[in-house]
């Protein structure tokens, strides 16, 4: 089967890889990944002593629902107990539940912010955050092990799975929303409410954020909540060129500024009160900010080798430790889960902070966007000029560009490694870095990363800059790099 299961999960094409058979398969070597004693890194060795809960849940595409049923009944039939969400639930509320409930896993049925064809699994471990790679790894040993010995998954029916209480109906959103409710001071908005408009992007972070600003006084609007398993067309992702009917919903004074969550309310993005997109990079900057200034807290930062170098100045002034990490908050979540980390987060609205599991989390980070505007009685995008004013002009650009034949990453990074320059326009590279791809940073604090993809003939270009003339030229020579290696 042409199946990876990677550290977040599998993502495949509806009808195509992505099959009621594959899938049965995939939750097959998760039972048995779970099942065994390296899924706790060997910890636990008695089998009798690890709890047999799963949690379950699933987002608006397409089929999602059936297909959490279908894992249930694999994982029924292995023994375990399931806990299946009685409707379309936020990635974040399911991962909650399943440290809240000591559950030994769970599984999201989910592609996130992919195009609406697309549909997929993403693997939770029992802190609530995504499965370690050594055990993304195992469900890929069992799955091929299970292929090469023609081992198809076990298989109980629905009704008599639940008759014998192995499968159980349960809403995950109470518990998640008392749980938030620890994290945001919903005094601070009450005492200056605010009208907004939230964009759900037809996804299953629909009607949650409303709901928990029920009785604050906040007027708000809600606009491509309803079930829409095709996304209205488009990816549900929060970016700017996805996000036009939020912007003509602020232009329209449906509310002041937007809150607009993925398709599986993991990630963020907002547009303040003139339509401007405020993308992650700012939201976690002025995050930190917030917790520093306003809450008193400290503690170090993470952020990935792609996220702005604002949290750099930040954190250089507030004299806070800094923590730069490979894409992917799986990295993130590592530093979550050994220190006290303030927050962290990456360039594609992954962020979580304090006290919440170790995964990125669109509906907190919206509501704690809510609480910075109602603390300061003042305006989004007054608060992201004060934040520029901090920090120094920043600009970013991201382009990728397609490769006429796919370039192995090793052979890439030492290309860029070899033919590094001394300088980039008229600034001096003063640092180059390959934790992940390869990072040119300047004098100036700009900064350009060339990271290939693994999995398809693509060149990542990243660039910051303090003007965007020095944006675009960073993205130049990026682009001269991708021409010499094809």
């Amino acid at each position: 089967m042409p199946i990876h299961f990677g550290t977040d999960g599998w993502r495949a094409v509806i009808s195509d890889t992505f099959t009621f058979h594959n899938l049965r398969m995939v939750t097959q070597a998760i039972s048995d990944a779970v099942n065994s004693a390296d899924w706790n890194n060997g910890n636990v060795t008695d089998p009798d002593s690890r709890p047999r809960e799963i949690v379950v849940g699933f987002d608006t595409r397409f089929l999602s629902d059936r297909y959490a049923s279908e894992v249930a009944r694999v994982l029924a039939a292995n023994g375990y107990t399931v806990h299946l969400a009685h409707a379309d639930s936020p990635t974040p509320a399911i991962s909650y539940n399943v440290k809240n409930m000591k559950a030994i896993a769970g599984i999201m049925i989910t592609a996130s912010h992919n195009a609406p064809r697309y549909n997929g699994v993403k693997l939770k471990a029992g802190y609530g955050g995504s499965a370690l790679s050594e055990q993304c790894r195992r469900v890929e040993v069992y799955l091929n092990d299970n292929e090469e010995r023609a081992r198809g998954p076990n298989l109980m029916d629905f009704e008599q799975a639940r008759k014998l209480g192995l499968i159980h109906r349960f809403n995950p959103l109470p518990a998640y929303f008392d749980h938030l409710r620890t994290l945001i001071n919903f005094d601070t908005i009450a005492d200056n409410p605010q009208r907004l408009v939230v964009d759900s992007m037809y996804g299953s972070g629909r009607g949650v954020i409303k709901s928990l600003l029920q009785g604050t006084g906040c007027e708000v609007m809600e606009i491509r909540g309803e079930m829409n398993p095709g996304f209205g067309g488009v990816h549900p992702e929060p970016i700017a060129k996805h996000l036009g009917a939020l912007a003509g919903a602020i232009s329209t004074h449906m509310g002041n500024f937007g809150l607009a969550t993925d398709g599986d309310a993991d990630r963020i993005g907002a547009m303040d009160e003139r339509g401007s997109f405020v993308d992650p990079h700012k939201i976690l900057a002025l995050g930190i900010c917030h917790l520093v200034e306003k809450r008193g807290w400290r503690g170090p930062v993470v952020r990935t080798v792609s996220t702005t170098r604002m949290i750099d100045r930040l954190a250089q002034k507030y004299n806070l430790p800094i923590y730069e990490t490979p894409v992917g908050f799986n990295y993130i979540a590592d530093y979550m889960l050994k220190e006290d980390i303030l927050i962290g987060g990456e360039e594609s609205g992954g962020i979580s902070f304090r006290g919440h599991i170790p995964e990125g989390d669109g509906i907190l980070m919206g509501l704690l966007i809510l609480e910075m505007v109602s603390s300061t009685g003042g305006r989004l995008d007054e608060l992201v000029k004060d934040l520029l004013d901090k920090v120094g002009p920043a600009y970013y650009q991201r382009n990728d560009l397609r490769l006429s034949k796919p370039v192995a990453k090793d052979q890439m990074k030492k290309l860029l490694l070899d033919s590094a320059p001394s300088r980039i326009g008229s600034e001096e590279i003063v640092e180059v870095s390959s934790l992940d791809g390869v990072k040119y940073l300047l004098a100036d604090d700009s900064w350009l990363l060339i990271r290939p993809s693994g999995t398809e003939p693509v060149l990542r270009v990243y660039a910051e800059g303090r003007t965007q003339e020095i944006v675009r030229t960073l993205i130049g020579f990026g682009e001269q790099i991708a021409a010499s290696a094809t």
